[in-house]
């Protein structure tokens, strides 16, 4: 068969159970203890079957919108403070119990803070036993009657098991009653009155289905982790007087206490579960045996006296059950005696020390150091049980630290291989431990996402069904037949009567006793009986020859018969051999056809894995791009939100800032607008003051008649003399010029006077006179700070633009100023009549002069130059 090549995985797949997909969750389960007094303040209350709800107290309460915080938590189901302890065992241990005794692994622990119930769970009190003599009593009820007689089991040191033969077993048993201490039979053992109430249990609960073919053993060991130490508790290590123990201050102490045992190590099995080197395992064979046991370690158990709790367990308390069980030979009398038909099965009761805080248990020395190591062997399992989680829901493959404690280590092979894991979480309602309590809700909802491969029935061993009791009723009834029959005398009897009544039908012999020689009658006598006998017997003789023949000829009859059945039997059974020859292809053909269906179904099997784990690698992948892409949005979106703060920041400040600075230029506006109204007012009052004095020049007649119009920065003009106009050539003569002298200038007469020939005089500056000339001059007038009206030439060279317009460059500037010798002020007439057109002179300054645009330039020999434009600017209505 060709073999098909299969993709490579991305990475190597973990180790998988042999059933990958039956896996259940570990069951958690909630008890709440009752309060000490009806008037202590409580923190969680049972809201259903399945939830219970914490509540922070009156000092530890977080206010929200007026409201205090409640959580709710969801359990398999929630056992309040008025649960007995039948009720517990019923829904939590009894299904452990019944794994075990079929061949099924189990652990149970109880996790709580220090004072909630866990040992009063795990152990009980007077009168009301608790989980684990409940599940000795459970045990011992279903498989009393078939049990195995002592040391017909025998552990060994690598937590494996090995059966004896009876000659063996009783050897050891001798062995053991030729101890000096002699042990009490079972039956005659005398309990305990110290826990006698606890073991008395009434209810009588035993497993239903039970394999009657199998002899049980129940072995016990009973372990301490302590200070992070295995301890064996079940050790008989003696006092050790000469040793003395040492305190802090270097000294002995006087009373010597019993000196602890040596630590035990831990180690991994053959299947790769984790057990307790060298330690003691106790075969029991009763409920009140193995109890004994277990009280005797309890005994050892350190626990000391704290602020919470009188009785507080300083270390984790574990005991093992351990059921070893084989089936009984083909005849039902013997243990089959092959190592591979054991089944070793153990259910682990754990009592784990409760976490406290040690600022409330006011804990110093050694209990301080014990509270620690509590606190980091229950903090170790709750990282083993977070890692889990986080390997099963997210598909990666972290390391879980079980080596961190021995408490983990010890039960990896629990969450690692196969078995059912419970967990009782016992919760002190008291308000004093509302903030434990809170982190043992978290931890417990935590461990419900956990999940542990389901244990695999065990294989049958193909011995007949009910063969121990088809040999004891076969006993029964062989014993039965034996008496009635009253034994072998009565058959001898029977076969002596059949005779004599054979005998009978023969004449009887005469007396043979002669007496006289002379008697001539008792021979002839017997002579006649002895012909009568000769007669029967060749009478019987010729009878028996008929009845052989009769019976040869039956035989042969019969013989013809047999060999025409058989040859009919033989056409049969030929039939029958060639119809199953048929049968047998078509079997092997099928077999064929099946194995060419495994072939190609575990070929999609492999398919198929390949399938998920790129499945599950996409799923990934994907999972962190849509994270990438999350914190990328939520980026994105701060990022956003950031800049939105920053923009209506800045646009806030610029709005100020503008503000700020048109209120800034409204003001400036204002107070020049002002200074302009002033200084215009200066001028009006020039212009119109009338002539007193001094006759009339036709020039100033000529001003008053024509409306003046406003000047860019009018100021107090004085009165000047009139002085002799002299012509003044300008410099630039010689060159085509656009000379624009705006309507609103005012006749100098002054002696110098500009002159520029081959000029082309205009009002305003227009493109069609730029595109003729290459000079440009402005004539400007402005009232100087003396108040005599200064004329400005302002001179450019025209250029041509990209646009095809006219462009201006002004390179300099030309004053003409006159100025009175006497340096009087005119004033201005006290109620001056403003022209008609005085609101067009208001408005009047260089811009709308010109009526043009001007701009700065950066180069031009004057510093800020300035561009006229030809095109002409529109007037605001």
């Amino acid at each position: 068969m060709k073999a098909v090549r299969a993709r490579t995985p991305r990475r190597p797949a973990p180790k998988k159970p042999s059933h990958p997909s039956l896996k259940d969750p570990v069951g958690v389960y909630c008890r709440v203890r009752p309060l000490s007094g009806p008037d202590q303040e409580g923190c969680i209350e049972v809201i259903n079957e399945t939830t219970v709800q914490i509540h922070p107290p009156d000092r530890y309460r977080i206010f929200r919108n007026g409201e205090y915080r409640e959580t709710q938590y969801s359990f398999k189901e929630v056992f309040g403070t008025l649960v007995a302890q039948k009720e517990l065992f019923d829904v939590v241990a009894k299904p452990l119990v019944e794994d075990l005794i079929h061949g099924k692994n189990g652990l149970l622990f109880t996790y709580g803070v220090t004072g909630s119930g866990k040992t009063h769970t795990m152990t009980g009190s007077p009168g009301d036993g608790g989980l684990l003599p409940r599940c000795l009593d459970m045990i011992f009820n279903s498989i009393g009657p078939f049990q195995a007689k002592r040391f017909v089991f025998k552990l060994d040191d690598k937590n494996g098991v090995d059966v004896q033969c009876e000659v063996d077993a009783l050897l050891e048993r001798q062995k053991r009653d030729a101890m000096p201490v002699p042990k009490i039979p079972s039956g005659k053992r005398q309990i305990d009155p110290e826990f006698a109430d606890m073991i008395n249990v009434q209810d009588h609960c035993k497993v239903e289905e039970v394999d009657e073919d199998n002899v049980y053993s129940v072995f016990v060991s009973y372990i301490e982790i302590y200070n992070n130490y295995i301890y064996d508790l079940l050790e008989e290590a003696p006092f050790e007087p000469i040793k003395p123990k040492w305190n802090n201050c270097n000294t002995p102490v006087r009373n010597g206490d019993f000196i602890p045992p040596q630590s035990k190590m831990l180690r991994e099995d053959q299947n790769h579960n984790m057990y307790v080197t060298g330690c003691t395992e106790v075969e029991v064979k009763s409920t009140e045996e193995a109890f004994e046991v277990f009280w005797r370690g309890q005994k050892k158990r350190r626990i000391a006296h704290t602020q919470l709790n009188r009785e507080s367990s300083r270390s984790h308390g574990v005991f093992i059950i351990k059921l070893a069980q084989a089936p009984l030979d083909a005849d039902g009398d013997n243990v089959l005696q092959e190592k591979e038909q054991i089944t070793l099965s153990q259910l682990s009761l754990v009592d784990l020390a409760g976490s406290e805080r040690t600022n409330r248990t006011k804990a110093e020395g050694n209990r301080l150091r014990e509270a620690g190591n509590i606190n980091q062997s229950l903090m170790t399992l709750r990282t083993c049980i977070e890692v889990l989680r986080e390997n099963q829901m997210y598909g990666t493959n972290k390391m879980v630290p079980y080596r961190d404690s021995k408490l983990t280590h010890l039960f990896k092979n629990y969450f690692d291989g196969e078995g059912k894991v419970r967990m009782i979480v016992c919760v002190n309602p008291k308000a004093e431990d509302y903030e434990e309590s809170l982190q043992v809700m978290r931890f417990a909802e935590m461990t419900q996402e956990v999940e542990v491969a389901r244990p695999v029935d065990r294989p049958l061993c193909g011995l007949t069904p009910g063969r121990r009791f088809r040999n004891q009723a076969f006993r029964e009834e062989l014993s039965q037949k034996l008496e009635l029959r009253g034994g072998p005398k009565n058959g001898e009897t029977e076969e002596q009567s059949v005779t004599e009544m054979f005998l009978q039908n023969f004449p009887p012999l005469p007396s043979c006793e002669l007496l006289d020689v002379n008697d001539d009658q008792t021979l002839p006598r017997l002579i006649e009986v002895l012909e009568k006998r000769h007669k029967m017997r060749q009478m019987l003789l010729k009878e028996f020859g008929k009845n052989v023949l009769a019976f040869k000829t039956a035989l042969q009859e019969f013989d013809s018969s047999v060999v025409s059945k058989e040859n009919y039997i033989q056409g049969k059974l030929s039939e029958k051999e060639k119809t199953i020859a048929g049968q047998k292809m078509e079997l092997e053909r099928l077999e064929k056809k099946i194995k060419t269906l495994e072939y190609k179904i575990e070929i999609l099997e492999k398919t198929t894995t390949i399938y998920e784990d790129d499945k599950r690698n996409l799923q990934q992948e994907l999972e962190s791009k849509s994270q990438k892409l999350q914190r990328q949005a939520s980026d994105k979106r701060r990022l956003e939100a950031r800049l939105q703060g920053v923009v209506a920041e800045t646009a806030m400040k610029w709005e100020k800032e503008c503000e700020r600075r048109v209120a800034a230029k409204q003001l400036e506006m204002q107070n020049k607008l002002w200074v302009k109204d002033e200084k215009l007012k200066q001028l009006k009052a020039i212009v119109t003051e009338p002539k007193n004095e001094k006759p009339e020049r036709p020039s100033r007649e000529r001003d008053r008649e024509k409306p003046v119009q406003r000047s860019v920065s009018p100021s107090p003009v004085p009165s000047a003399p009139p002085v002799r106009p002299r012509h003044r050539r300008s410099r630039s003569a010689g060159e085509r010029w656009v000379d624009h002298k705006p309507p609103s200038n005012l006749p100098t007469e002054t002696v110098m006077q500009p002159h520029v020939p081959h000029a082309i005089t205009v009002a305003a500056a227009s493109e069609k006179a730029l595109a003729k000339c290459d000079k440009y001059m402005l004539t400007h007038q402005e009232l100087a700070s003396d108040g005599e009206i200064e004329t400005k030439l302002i001179k450019g060279d025209v250029f041509k633009t990209r646009g095809g317009g006219q462009a201006v460059q002004f390179t300099e500037i030309e004053t003409l100023k006159q100025e009175s010798p006497t340096g009087r002020k005119r004033r201005s007439s006290p109620n001056p009549e403003p022209p008609e057109d005085a609101a067009d002179s208001e408005c009047t300054d260089v811009e709308t002069r010109c009526s043009v645009a001007l701009e700065m330039r950066a180069g031009s020999a004057l510093g800020p130059g300035y561009q006229h434009h030809a095109q002409p600017k529109r007037r605001k209505p």
